[in-house]
């Protein structure tokens, strides 16, 4: 195969006297570089390692946000999981119980041992989606470390009062129903 200096010369394109001319100067050029330590800017080089560096860091965002997704997937399933292996019955389903997630105030109908079970911490109840489930208040304790939004947890009231609060000698029992 004939080099691009032979083949524009036998095109025409160029004579001897530029090969030359071109052949000297890139020779003087390698010399000036070999002396002084520095390398000639290539530019066609220097774009093409740009575009590879950003091939690769938009290959890293999306590898990352895939990445994102699958753990997002895996939390989600056992969560599924740990709900589906420790819900306790909610009884008879004689009393209804109300809370309050994600702002709206729902019911679970529960018996009167599960309702002061949840009062006292023992159950907590777990919303997915539309369903709810009453698990043991540790296993809520790892549903709410890989997503706190799906755990509701009754509040007790605090024993630090406001001193101006001129309802602070009426305590709220925690089974009152609303």
């Amino acid at each position: 195969m004939a080099s691009l200096q032979e083949q524009f010369l036998k095109a025409g394109l160029v004579n001897k006297n530029k090969v030359k001319q071109t052949n000297q100067e890139k020779a003087k050029q390698k010399k000036i570089e070999r002396r002084t330590g520095t390398e000639s800017v290539d530019e066609v080089r220097l774009a093409v390692l740009e575009a590879q560096r950003k091939d690769a860091e938009r290959s890293r965002e999306l590898n990352a946000q895939r990445d994102a997704a699958a753990a997002q997937k895996a939390i989600a399933a056992q969560i599924v999981q740990m709900v589906k292996q420790s819900r306790q019955s909610k009884g008879s389903g004689d009393i209804a119980y109300n809370f309050t997630h994600d702002n709206k105030i729902k019911r679970v109908y529960v018996s009167a041992q599960v309702q002061s079970h949840i009062a006292a911490g023992h159950l907590v109840i777990v919303c997915q989606g539309e369903t709810t489930e009453l698990v043991p208040s540790v296993i809520a304790d790892k549903i709410a470390e890989r997503n706190p939004s799906l755990v509701v947890r009754v509040t007790k009231t605090s024993a630090a009062t406001d001193e101006d609060d001129p309802y602070a000698a009426f305590q709220v029992p925690d089974d009152m129903m609303w």
